[in-house]
């Protein structure tokens, strides 16, 4: 039976896997040899970005300037080389973790809306999802090594009005990240809700996977039905985490900074990121002989959405800038200043645009090129590239400022986190039925036609 086939993680597979490893590694440290000798000196200077200061100046109603100069500085603490590897570190890991959210989101929808169409590709989300657990600790476990040079927000000083370094801004905020404890203590209030959204994700994640896997072996409907209503609340929580998450671990590396479309920004590229994933693997086991239920109807269905929100990406991406544009508020536009003006950001600024945007847009414009693999195969590692430097330059300029760049450190940490994602993808793949079997939407699936 179709329904039978399973996938074989195959050992030429791995190998190749490794060797990805193998490189990434070697160019980490390659990469770590290259900015330990740049001459950069050490993270430990109390110097001023000159972007921020320029941007404090002419806040003459705001009277800021003195906050946001103090928080332009560079953090203290570690030397460069240390604080870029902490910098790519987060990077990868939050891009990476939201591939594995949205492997728990795509099958979330399917179930809430009742979709027939995508029943013999649930099981690459769900092996996705696998990668969840393993960015939860992560985070935490970097957010204790590298907090303090990541977010500006952790140093006490800020807190202390007596102190020079006063910040009466990140002073207002206090509460969000340090309660119920004393400001500039331990961020007991951020470093819970962190714990708290891995947990409950993970939760929903082992609770859809169980009643999936039921499912092949009991049939019926109450398999399903339990997983709508978990998928539905599932959706509910991950609305309100998703944004906050987003705030949390990209946002608040620009203290000062803020937009209110923040949150809906990160999860559009998270979740175009994940779908051109998912349609990426289905293609390639499409390729290799396997999912032969999936026909040229459902990889239409994948290129639709994969097209279409890239233009959501783009649409949100061009709210938020058109806003702080219009209302040219300085504490405002500096986060597109320092990311549109300045070396080394200012090619992956526009580099992001046409990965994101205008490459997707003119190769899968044509109802053949959403149908056709080879098409497919081209385009999502280009969405998949270039929402990594989005990432890139949603992070790394609040943190490095002048000292960022994308060199061997950075893409041998995006080639070690690609090829241990991988390899905990596919040996989950591997141990399930690679077709969601007595699925009692199959029949509208295979009779799919658009």
């Amino acid at each position: 039976m179709i329904a039978d086939e399973r996938y074989i993680f195959k050992p030429e597979t791995k190998r190749t896997l490794f060797y990805v490893l193998a490189a990434g590694i070697l160019f980490s440290v390659l990469g770590i040899f290259m900015a330990m000798n740049s001459g950069h000196g050490h993270g430990d200077d109390h110097g001023v970005n000159p972007i921020s200061s320029m941007t404090a100046s002419a806040d003459q109603h705001g009277g800021e300037a003195h906050e946001e100069s103090h928080e332009a500085g560079a953090h203290h603490g570690s030397p460069v080389w240390l604080k870029r590897l902490y910098t790519s570190l987060w990077h990868n890991n939050i891009f990476f973790a939201g591939i594995g959210i949205i492997g728990l989101f795509f099958i979330a929808i399917q179930y809430a809306a009742q979709a027939g169409w995508s029943a013999p590709i649930k099981r690459i989300p769900l092996a996705m999802g696998h990668w969840m657990p393993i960015a939860g600790l992560l985070m935490v476990a970097l957010y204790f090594v590298a907090g303090h040079d990541i977010f500006h927000w952790t140093h006490s000083s800020l807190y202390d009005p007596k102190s020079p370094d006063f910040d009466k801004i990140i002073n207002g905020k206090a509460a969000y990240f340090f309660w119920p404890l004393e400001p500039g203590t331990f961020p007991l209030f951020y470093v819970a809700r962190m714990v708290l959204f891995f947990g409950l994700w993970y939760m929903f994640f082992v609770w859809i996977k169980r009643e999936m896997l039921a499912e092949d072996i009991h049939g019926g409907t109450d398999h399903w039905k339990k997983m709508r209503k978990y998928s539905a609340i599932f959706l509910v929580i991950f609305g309100y985490s998703s944004s906050i998450g987003a705030w949390d671990w990209v946002m608040s590396i620009d203290t000062h900074w803020y937009s209110t479309m923040f949150g809906w920004y990160v999860f559009a590229s998270w979740w175009v990121t994940g779908l051109a994933t998912i349609t990426l693997i289905v293609v390639s086991l499409k390729g290799a002989g396997y999912l032969k239920m999936v026909t040229a109807n459902h990889l239409h269905d994948l290129g639709k959405f994969v097209f279409a929100f890239s233009i959501f990406w783009t649409y949100i991406w061009f709210g938020q800038f058109l806003l702080i544009y219009y209302a040219n508020i300085p504490e405002e536009t500096v986060y597109f200043v320092e990311r549109m003006k300045n070396a080394p950001y200012s090619w992956v600024f526009y580099l992001n645009l046409l990965l994101n945007f205008v490459l997707p847009f003119l190769l899968l414009m044509t109802r053949d090129a959403k149908r056709h693999m080879s098409m497919l195969k081209v385009v999502c590692p280009i969405i998949i590239i270039g929402h990594w430097f989005d990432f890139y330059n949603m992070i790394t300029p609040g943190v490095m400022q002048y000292n960022g760049g994308v060199g061997f450190l950075e893409i041998g940490l995006g080639l070690t986190f690609l090829a241990v994602f991988l390899l905990v993808v596919l040996t989950a793949l591997s141990k399930v039925q690679l077709v969601a079997k007595n699925h009692p939407f199959m029949g509208e699936s295979l009779n799919h036609h658009i």
